[in-house]
């Protein structure tokens, strides 16, 4: 997959994205927000990540990719008609519209390609700047989810946003 945008470009991963993958991701910036990134991030965590990403069918993990470096991540976990999307980007590049531009097309993207109705999102509640991603992108709050992650010796709540089309 590879779509053109006017900050970014979103495509597949590739091998030789493991180093700038490594260097990006690895920031405890990200990685405190994010339930699935571990922290020290390894050159080894990162050509593991792509060769998983990589491998799915249909492809649902792509590259956010400026000057063909990664500097973020979006991707979906399908389950039936519903997809949970999520994101992350370099701090070196926040508050940019990267992420907020990528979301808006991957979300089309999966409507349109994938042809799911529901999309879902949840993010720590310590983490404003991405619930107001995905509120630009039209996606619409629908709770607070108690105690829904683990991160450094903490329970942090979750807040659950959704985007539904229904097919015409």
């Amino acid at each position: 997959m590879h779509l053109t945008l006017s900050k970014s470009t979103i495509r597949s991963f590739r091998p030789s994205d493991a180093t700038s993958l490594m260097k990006h991701c690895g920031t405890y910036s990200v990685a405190r927000n994010m339930s699935n990134i571990p922290h020290p991030y390894s050159l080894q965590d990162a050509e593991e990540w792509i060769a998983l990403a990589s491998g799915g069918t249909p492809e649902t993990h792509f590259a956010i990719a400026i000057a063909d470096e990664v500097v973020g991540g979006i991707g979906l976990m399908v389950s039936g008609h519903s997809a949970e999307i999520g994101y992350w980007l370099s701090e070196s590049y926040w508050g940019r519209g990267i992420v907020s531009e990528a979301l808006a097309a991957l979300t089309e993207w999966a409507f349109t390609e994938l042809h799911v109705v529901r999309l879902h999102a949840a993010v720590y509640a310590r983490n404003p700047a991405s619930a107001r991603i995905l509120e630009k992108a039209g996606y619409e709050f629908e709770g607070r989810l108690r105690a829904r992650y683990f991160r450094d010796s903490e329970f942090i709540d979750g807040l659950l946003y959704a985007k539904v089309r229904l097919p015409s």
